[in-house]
């Protein structure tokens, strides 16, 4: 079973998470506390990161970050860069020039919300199988 580590807080998209992953096959580990993120991928195979960009509880060393900074710590880490992350956002990236993909290293996004379940299924598999985890 792949694992998935979703990085998360609002209660009803994680309900939502958890039932899609679960009914998909996968193994999905939801937490919004950076340290424990990091300290999770650090600890255990994680196939793809799944990260909201607008945070609004989740700190990283005592420093409060959205998904963006978040990511960029993920990708600064030798140990754990090579992790696929795929961005959520209600915002479209693009407007009024944000790139959040590039800014943050993001492999790729989707917007919220999420209304085409079989299309996030196929984006996970293919971050996946994209990145050799099979």
């Amino acid at each position: 079973m792949k694992n998935i580590l979703v990085v998360e807080d609002d209660p009803f998209t994680i309900d939502f998470y958890r039932f899609i992953f679960k009914k998909a096959g996968f193994n999905a580990l939801i937490m919004e506390d950076g340290d424990k993120v990091v300290n999770t991928l650090n600890e255990t195979a994680i196939h793809l990161i799944i990260m909201d960009i607008n945070l609004k509880n989740t700190y990283l060393y005592g420093e409060k970050i959205d998904g963006i900074k978040l990511s960029k710590a993920i990708k600064s880490n030798d140990s754990i860069s090579h992790i696929p992350i795929l961005l959520v956002t209600a915002y479209t990236p693009g407007i009024k020039g944000e790139n959040f993909c590039e800014a943050c290293q993001a492999e790729d996004f989707i917007t919220k919300p999420i209304l085409d379940f079989n299309f996030l299924i196929e984006k996970v598999n293919s971050l996946i199988e994209n990145n050799g985890q099979k």
